[in-house]
C-alpha cells in the first residue's frame, strides 16, 4: 500500500487553500446537517479529511467542544492550526490516514466525511474505513457522508474516485447503519465548473451489535 501522505502533502504544499477544487468558504450543507441532527450543539464531531477546511472553525464559533480533525497530511493539518491560534488547543488533531487510524477507543456522537471515502478505490481500505466507523461512533450517533454523485467527476487531484448513488454508499456500510436521508449537491469549484456530490447521513442503530 502506497503512502499515500506523500501525495497529499504536495498538493496542500503547491496549491493555494482556495485554489483546490473542493474548496468552499464555508461547507454550509455539512454545517446545516449537523445542526439538524444535534441543535443542541452537544454532540462530539470528527472531522474526516478536514485538511484545510473551515469547518471546525465554524463549529467553534458556534459554540460547540468535542471536536477532532483527522487528515492524513500533516501540512494540511498546520495550515488550520494556524489559522485557528489559541482555538486550535481546543480541538483533538490527528495526522492520519483514516485507514489504518485508531482513536484509541475514544468515540463520537457525529463523524463528518467530506470527500474522502471516494478517494478509497481499493475494497480493502474501504473496509477498514468502515470498521474505524464501527469503533468511533456511539451507539445512536450519526455519520455524515459526502462523496462524489452518480454525475460526479471520474477522478480528482489526479486521482480515480469511485462515485456513488444513496443505495449504493448505504451497501458499503451494512444494516447497522439506518440511512436517514440524502441529498445531492452541485459544488461550485474555485474554477466555476461544478461537481456533483451526493450527502448521506446516517444513525447507528444500538439495538443492532457491530458485525
Amino acid at each position: 500500500m502506497a503512502d499515500r501522505s506523500i501525495h497529499w502533502n504536495d498538493v496542500y504544499t503547491t496549491k493555494p487553500h482556495d485554489a483546490v477544487s473542493w474548496y468552499a468558504p464555508h461547507l454550509e450543507d455539512s454545517l446545516a446537517l449537523i445542526e439538524a441532527l444535534d441543535p443542541g450543539r452537544r454532540a462530539s464531531v470528527v472531522d474526516i479529511g478536514g485538511g484545510e477546511s473551515t469547518l471546525v472553525d465554524d463549529l467553534l464559533a458556534s459554540g460547540r467542544r468535542g471536536l477532532a480533525v483527522l487528515d492524513i497530511s500533516e501540512a494540511a493539518i498546520g495550515f488550520s492550526r494556524r489559522r485557528l491560534g489559541e482555538k486550535a488547543g481546543l480541538v483533538d488533531w490527528h495526522v492520519a490516514d483514516v485507514t489504518r487510524h485508531d482513536f484509541g477507543g475514544r468515540t463520537f456522537d457525529i463523524w463528518h466525511d467530506r470527500a474522502v471515502f471516494h478517494f478509497l478505490t481499493d475494497p480493502r481500505d474501504r473496509a477498514a474505513y468502515v470498521d474505524l466507523v464501527k469503533r468511533s461512533v456511539a451507539p445512536g450517533g450519526h455519520v455524515v457522508m459526502a462523496t462524489f454523485g452518480p454525475n460526479g467527476p471520474l477522478e480528482c487531484s489526479d486521482l480515480e474516485v469511485v462515485r456513488y448513488d444513496d443505495r449504493g454508499l448505504h451497501d458499503q456500510f451494512g444494516d447497522r447503519f439506518d440511512l436517514l436521508g440524502s441529498r445531492l449537491i452541485e459544488h461550485v469549484t474555485p474554477r466555476g465548473t461544478t461537481q456533483q456530490f451526493l450527502y448521506c447521513w446516517c444513525r447507528v442503530d444500538p439495538r443492532r451489535e457491530p458485525a
